[in-house]
């Protein structure tokens, strides 16, 4: 690659615009190009300008761009935002016996039913959006890369003597006819430092120069956004973010996912508290509207186990209660970094009372009744004087396969079907009799003599958990916390200089501001105050009111 050799001796890499050395615009006449130098990069050689020839330059080309970058960031800001408008399929109680599609087109409708379709509801898992991410890393730290490294080489090693053609395509500049000796470089000197400049004088030029940390605000936000997104990524790798759903019915005690069995959770109560007309007058207009039915708050009693032996597929394991713990909404039961939040909860069928009876006596006395425990049915429940009722048949969550046969779901009894034989003294033999949701209903052509007639249902409430664990909370917060302070750092401080020139009869000042022009202005105007020196004008303002 051919390097660029300034009028003034330097030699510059090929694809600078201004001489590392002078300044002067290389490639251009400084005697007739009057637009102001372009100042973003200090004019320097940038990888992706200069090298364009094999494929690994053009990816590079691509990735540094920034119309790319913001692109990336838009495409990815969008799907985020779609993917936020409805819950996450993680983060949502599904009803027993709902499918996840089911349970999005009941509660969304067909918007529902395409955000579920489109793979929206598990959108921060899904291959496409990690990709995405992927790219907005891998560009934002090739856009760094290109610009950072040879802005920094060029700034840590300016030149105080720049060339005139330099000075006066600078945005602020002017021109004093003054005789040298009236000028004092070491008033000019004090004057900037009392406004914080740094200065250097070198051949009777001065340089000073203030805030520059300011431009690596923006790489310092970009590290802050590299090292959040990694912090996402890794939470991708298991053990590291666990976020799990949990359901507990009342009673049980179940092992917590993501803890490879080494810690149970038993649900001893759970308590639903509903506001009333007594607590607070506020809700009186919405109690009445939701008929009086409002949920004040919901609590799970619940006791965090862990087990002390060793773990044994269908071995009941050896507990050890660690702690008794209230779950509220806002009150998570936290543990070797995990935390349990309380989601919401569903009351679910636990029992059903029948009563034997025969069909020409069926509003008198029962001959005895039954309770079916939905979880653990019995297989024979026997009434005396030689009345016994059989569970021929029991499914819990009763569906039709694809070849139209009966089958389960779940061992939740969600939808339960029950296949009764009723044994008398007149019908040993038995006659049946199901259950289904829909009633008791007796098979076609059948002529019982004897019935079940239904008489109650228990519920069991159904706590609903969320299991979280996430070890890059840490890195995240301090890639956010980096990110926030480029912002600052690029927002706040300015990197302002100022070169000045004396010549035998002729003063040339210049400057130059990555923002906030008008304070640049205000600020020359006190340096320069009581001089005999020609302030510096902003030569695209001015000229435009000209």
């Amino acid at each position: 690659m051919d390097r660029v050799k300034c009028v003034c001796g330097h030699v510059n890499p090929h694809g600078t615009n201004l001489c590392e050395a002078c300044g002067r615009s290389l490639g251009h006449n400084e005697k007739t190009n009057n637009k102001l130098v372009d100042m973003r990069y200090e004019g320097v050689a940038r990888r992706s300008i200069i090298h364009k020839k094999s494929f690994i330059d053009k990816v590079w080309t691509i990735f540094s761009s920034v119309k790319f970058a913001i692109c990336l960031l838009f495409i990815t800001l969008v799907a985020s935002a779609i993917g936020s408008l409805l819950p996450q399929e993680k983060n949502t109680v599904i009803p027993f016996g709902t499918t996840v599609e089911q349970f999005f087109e009941a509660e969304y409708g067909v918007f529902g039913s395409i955000f579920y379709m489109l793979g929206f509801h598990k959108l921060y898992g899904t291959w496409w959006y990690i990709t995405l991410v992927f790219l907005v890393a891998a560009s934002l730290i090739i856009c760094s890369l290109d610009r950072f490294v040879p802005l920094y080489r060029a700034l840590k090693k300016q030149r105080v003597e720049r060339s005139n053609g330099f000075m006066k395509r600078q945005r602020f500049f002017s021109s004093t006819k003054i005789a040298s000796s009236k000028v004092n470089m070491t008033e000019l000197e004090q004057r900037l430092k009392k406004h914080h400049y740094n200065v250097r004088i070198e051949n009777q030029s001065l340089l000073a120069e203030k805030g520059r940390f300011s431009r690596w605000g923006p790489y310092i936000n970009h590290i802050g956004l590299i090292i959040f997104i990694a912090g996402c990524m890794l939470r991708l790798v298991p053990g590291i973010h666990i976020e799990e759903s949990l359901a507990v019915r009342e009673g049980d005690t179940v092992v917590i996912p993501g803890t490879d069995g080494a810690y149970y959770f038993k649900n001893n109560e759970f308590i639903v508290e509903m506001y009333d007309e007594e607590d607070n007058k506020a809700f009186a207009s919405a109690l009445e509207k939701n008929n009086g039915s409002i949920i004040k708050s919901y609590t799970t009693h619940g006791v965090l186990y862990k087990s002390v032996s060793e773990t044994i597929a269908g071995a009941t394991p050896e507990l050890e209660e660690i702690t008794e713990y209230d779950v509220m909404m806002n009150k998570p039961l936290k543990f070797d970094g995990y935390a349990i939040y309380q989601m919401g909860y569903d009351a679910q069928f636990s029992d059903i009372t029948f009563a034997l009876q025969k069909k020409e006596n069926s509003y008198g006395k029962p001959i005895g009744t039954i309770t079916v425990d939905l979880m653990n049915p019995e297989r024979t429940y026997d009434l005396g004087d030689g009345y016994v009722v059989v569970i021929e048949e029991y499914l819990p969550d009763f569906s039709l396969d694809e070849d139209e046969q009966p089958t389960s779901l779940s061992a939740n009894p969600n939808n339960p079907f029950i296949l009764f034989k009723m044994i008398t003294p007149e019908s040993p033999d038995g006659e049946t009799i199901y259950f289904t949701m829909l009633g008791l209903l007796e098979p076609n052509n059948s002529q019982n003599n004897y019935a079940l007639n239904y008489v109650q249902e228990g519920y069991d409430y159904i706590t609903y958990l969320l299991v979280k664990k996430d070890l890059m909370l840490p890195v995240l917060f301090v890639g956010g916390t980096i990110f926030i302070i480029g912002v600052m750092i690029g927002s706040f401080w300015y990197h302002r200089r100022v070169w000045i020139a004396v010549k035998e009869d002729e003063v040339l000042i210049a400057s130059h501001t990555n923002k906030n022009y008008f304070g640049l202005r205000r600020e020359l105007e006190k340096v320069l105050e009581e001089l005999p020196l020609t302030i510096p004008e902003d030569q695209l303002v001015d000229n435009k009111k000209k």
